[in-house]
């Protein structure tokens, strides 16, 4: 599908009919790789001068944020798509693809009356959106807050053995606790094995001979234990300090293991299950934007068009897909099929020039907004 869009306006002074087959006539042989449709827009309520001027600016200042939260739907549902490895969707409005919806747009009368001012229908489409908007920002926090909750406890199953939970690593056999003896968890660095098992027996009075077992190693430290007298673990720690070597607090408890292995498969399953509803209520979510933000466009488009052309309104709407290559082209065509001289808002670069949708400015002597989906 394209993904670059313009639609654009044309004064019309005979029959829109007879402009829109010299527009087809000419695309055909000039540009015969365009994409060109009719944009129907209905007939909408004027209203005066100054409240199409005003509009105007609103309307500028609102097309980034309602093409804004399009991408941000759109770019979340990607990012939703990418972790659970499925390939991404085609989007969809109202159950047609997004290029479709666009290429053979209807005004929805029941649910933007056409009798309606232009700035209710304008407000309405904005408080919805930014409605939409604020129920995304608040289901990304809960959602990335129980992925923070998951990565965390993951680095402590995967980091080094100075810092990752050693519940898993150590068994109950490899722990001596009674009246009189404890087994302490010492971190060694791998380069100083050596030093550790020449050394661990004599660092204080009251260690087991022979007691230190290795039990796990990764890319940077040991994982050694060793056995002596209870009294003497504040002592053995100091010492073994002092030697570079790290002493763990561990607890073997097979109730906390078990708990925490309850908690990291209920937050997978919480994970899982809120990606899913995000992922179903962003799909819902931009249909309802896209379809907002091209009646936003049509209203837009109306206004732009009576503020250049004049009244009564006599225009022709179409949407257009050029390839970058046939982009002047089209563009000489276009301008050949208007009026300049009834293009009474038509500004040249030096003079300045309008705001089209999407932010881009443009300088044609007829109405164009270009609509980017991605």
């Amino acid at each position: 599908m394209a993904t670059r869009y313009w639609i654009v306006s044309l004064p019309v002074h005979s029959s829109a009919s007879s402009l829109w087959s010299r527009l087809q006539e000419s695309i055909s042989k000039n540009s015969f790789d365009t994409l060109l449709y009719r944009f129907n827009i209905p007939n909408l309520r004027v209203g005066t001068l100054d409240s199409l001027l005003a509009l105007s600016d609103d309307l500028l200042k609102s097309n980034s944020f309602i093409e804004g939260c399009s991408h941000k739907i759109r770019r979340q549902i990607e990012d939703l798509e990418k972790v659970s490895g499925i390939l991404a969707s085609s989007l969809t409005v109202d159950g047609v693809p997004v290029d479709s919806y666009l290429t053979k747009f209807v005004w929805d009368e029941a649910k933007y009356p056409t009798m309606s001012p232009l700035k209710e229908i304008v407000d309405g489409i904005h408080v919805q959106v930014a409605k939409i908007d604020d129920d995304l920002k608040v289901r990304i926090a809960e959602y990335n807050n129980v992925r923070s909750q998951l990565n965390t406890i993951n680095r402590k199953q995967t980091g080094s053995l100075a810092v990752r939970d050693l519940s898993n690593l150590v068994k109950p056999e490899d722990i001596v606790t009674s009246e009189h003896l404890v087994t302490l968890i010492a971190v060694v660095p791998k380069y100083s094995q050596k030093d550790w098992l020449a050394c661990y027996e004599t660092l204080t009075t009251y260690v087991v001979p022979r007691s230190s077992k290795n039990l796990h190693e990764d890319n940077e430290y040991a994982l050694y234990t060793v056995t002596l007298f209870n009294r003497d673990a504040d002592n053995f720690k100091m010492k073994a300090r002092e030697r570079g070597f790290q002493i763990r607090d561990i607890e073997y408890d097979s109730e906390s293991q078990e708990g925490r292995k309850q908690e990291i498969e209920k937050l997978m399953q919480d994970q899982e299950s809120m990606r899913s509803s995000l992922l179903q209520w962003c799909y819902t979510s931009y249909g309802e934007v896209f379809t907002s933000w091209m009646h936003f466009c049509a209203v837009r488009l109306f206004s732009e068009t009576i503020l250049r052309y004049g009244l009564p309104p006599s225009f022709l709407s179409v949407v257009l897909s050029p390839s970058v290559k046939n982009e002047k082209k089209v563009r000489a065509i276009l301008e050949g099929l208007s009026d300049t001289s009834n293009s009474t808002f038509w500004k040249t670069d030096e003079e300045g020039s309008m705001g089209g949708l999407g932010g881009e400015a443009d300088t044609h002597p007829y109405v164009s907004f270009t609509i980017n989906l991605i």
